[in-house]
């Protein structure tokens, strides 16, 4: 597979029984379906997203091709941090996060906080 964002190789990185693909390169990692949700539940985020990621990669604006499906890609925003957004696919419903976005993403964030904050109210 090569990345989407620099044309490198991919390598595949195995977290438990979820096999993920980072770039050699830029350290962009790409989740088939749900494998991202599957390691965040996991708290496991840091284990497979070790690089720092790079501003130049992450601010590159444009669209992006699938590394699966070789269709355009969706820019989506997390709600949780509104400064990260990363690509996903509407065929494969795969996605693609620059290096250090999936573990900011997987931390949580305001509304993470807000919903714990509700449900520990509703106890």
């Amino acid at each position: 597979m090569t990345c989407p964002k620099c044309s490198t190789a991919m390598k595949a990185v195995a977290v438990g029984t979820v096999i993920v693909d980072r770039c050699a390169s830029c350290g962009g990692l790409w989740f088939d379906m749900n494998e991202d949700e599957r390691l965040k539940r996991a708290g496991a985020a840091a284990l497979v997203d070790t690089v720092e990621g790079s501003r130049e990669l992450r601010d590159r604006k444009g669209t992006i091709q699938c590394p699966r499906c070789h269709t355009r890609m969706m820019r989506m925003v997390d709600p949780g941090h509104p400064d990260i957004s990363y690509e996903s696919c509407t065929i494969c419903y795969g996605n693609f996060f620059d290096a250090g976005e999936f573990r900011e993403v997987a931390s949580g964030g305001a509304l993470d906080g807000f919903w714990r904050w509700l449900s520990e109210r509703r106890r």
